[in-house]
């Protein structure tokens, strides 16, 4: 049966983040943070929006224009020093969620999941755009480090994440005897047919996570958020510069292993510059 019907992406703006953002030289995150003088070329913020036959869902929901325009949306002080030194982001009028979504003929009104890989800003940002009745799956590992002394150090700004009138679903994804997905053992099967199974990734956050999708008619693919910038660093296990780094090569041995059994899935990432084409690629090799 065919559950979903159609995949696209979508982008709010673009960001620019240091080269050693993208792959780990190494050195602590907050010696290059403070000594980098570079930027890479402005990257893609992704939102990944499938069409399913019970409603819209979104896979992250992007940068907020309030970061580009609202000089109060970033903290202050030491940490919004750092937070400005991570990286520098171009979000457009038209590069809103609800825009974005009006290019490709849907209604944000429609979007009835949206997944978070994980909860900084550039994951978040449409949060507000959301209707009420819109579930938003986090991981529950996610949501519990937003309340602890240093989230903000973390990159999880508070008053961003838990707005008024969001439904959280936590998500704590459970034992699964699913070999198509091995080398995972545990996931949480969002819509409940097996299309999208949400799959624990951490490494870059401690509850980052993934979506594999597979649904007939549509090669088999896999969002990763911010495990890596660049797919091909990731087939060759070099890791970015944020988050940590033993849990990142763990969880990267693990995708690409997935990979391996399912050859020419795209690896879609939240930054990647290829992976618009690739998606293209992909969905234009199934229909052949």
């Amino acid at each position: 049966m065919t559950s979903i019907s159609r995949v696209s992406v979508v982008s709010t703006g673009t960001v620019q983040i240091r080269p050693e953002h993208v792959e780990s030289n190494g050195t602590p995150l907050l010696w290059w943070l403070n000594t980098s003088r570079r930027w890479t070329a402005p990257r893609p913020i992704n939102v990944y929006v499938i069409e399913h036959k019970d409603g819209l869902v979104l896979f992250d929901t992007g940068q907020d224009r309030r970061s580009v325009t609202d000089a109060d949306y970033f903290p202050g002080g030491f940490i919004g020093h750092n937070y400005r030194r991570l990286a520098k982001f171009d979000v457009p009028e038209s590069a809103t969620l609800t825009t974005q979504l009006a290019g490709l003929g849907y209604d944000i009104a429609d979007v009835r999941v949206a997944i978070l890989s994980h909860l900084h800003q550039d994951h978040i940002g449409g949060l507000r755009e959301l209707p009420p009745t819109a579930q938003v799956l986090a991981s529950a590992t996610e949501l519990a480090e937003v309340d602890k002394r240093f989230a903000l150090i973390g990159g999880l700004m508070r008053d961003h994440i838990l707005l008024p009138g969001i439904q959280w679903a936590p998500v704590t994804p459970q034992p699964v005897d699913d070999g198509s997905i091995a080398p995972f053992t545990e996931a949480h099967d969002v819509m409940g047919d097996g299309s999208l199974m949400l799959l624990p990734t951490p490494g870059h956050t401690p509850g980052s996570q993934s979506l594999l999708l597979r649904s007939a008619g549509l090669p088999t693919m896999l969002f990763v958020g911010d495990l890596t910038y660049d797919v091909e660093l990731l087939a060759a296990d070099r890791v970015p510069g944020v988050g940590h780094r033993a849990g990142l090569h763990a969880t990267t041995r693990l995708v690409n292993e997935l990979a391996a059994k399912h050859p020419g899935m795209p690896v879609l990432a939240a930054h990647d510059p290829s992976a618009a084409a690739r998606l293209e690629a992909a969905l234009a090799r199934q229909a052949e």
